[in-house]
């Protein structure tokens, strides 16, 4: 088994990569989709959530209300690290279910957006970085995610640099071009990735 970290900053088009590595046989452990099963409705996550930050945090229909959380915890940087204490190690517990269910010959691709950011890279073999300049992310995080401008700076500012972020990385994958330029840098990760 080869456990791969995939990681890049808001914007740099993590998701497409680890599309691509799944289409090519990769397991996929999208660290944002368990964050979102671990704190759906009647979960002790969610639970822990709403004790920290209040029932504001909730819909009317009892589930997470991401984008009134995130404009809490994206402005202040206590009350992240409180909600990081919350969900991460929920987050890492289901990850290694998952990794562990995976066959010997697997690669094994944990898709961590915040890889950097907690210090991670050591749990993996190599850690693969989905590159792109800054101004590149906020312009796909206002044009394509609907962010407001403020918004989408201030995720960016919550998360590592691009330095520290290519400092971690094993392998780089630049994607600061049209997406057409994507697939064969994935495709050449992925061949390294099988030979590893």
């Amino acid at each position: 088994m080869v456990k791969v970290g995939l990681t890049g900053g808001i914007g740099a088009g993590k998701s497409e990569v680890s599309r691509l590595l799944a289409s090519y046989g990769a397991v996929i452990v999208d660290a944002d989709k368990i964050a979102r099963e671990v704190v759906e409705p009647g979960t002790p996550g969610l639970e822990a959530v709403v004790e920290e930050f209040g029932d504001g945090v909730l819909t009317p229909d009892g589930t997470l209300d991401r984008p009134k959380l995130g404009q809490i915890v994206f402005a202040d940087p206590a009350k992240l690290k409180a909600l990081n204490a919350i969900v991460h190690p929920l987050v890492g517990t289901r990850s290694a279910e998952l990794e562990a269910s995976a066959g010997p010959d697997a690669v094994v691709v944990h898709d961590v957006p915040l890889l950097t950011e907690n210090g991670l890279a050591p749990l993996y073999d190599l850690v693969v970085v989905v590159d792109a300049a800054p101004q590149t992310q906020l312009d796909r995080l206002v044009r394509l995610r609907g962010m407001a401008e403020d918004e989408a700076k201030a995720r960016m500012a919550a998360q590592a640099t691009r330095e520290q972020r290519l400092a971690a990385a094993d392998l780089v994958i630049d994607n600061d071009g049209p997406l057409v330029a994507l697939e064969p840098q994935v495709r050449e990760v992925w061949e390294r990735l099988r030979a590893a």
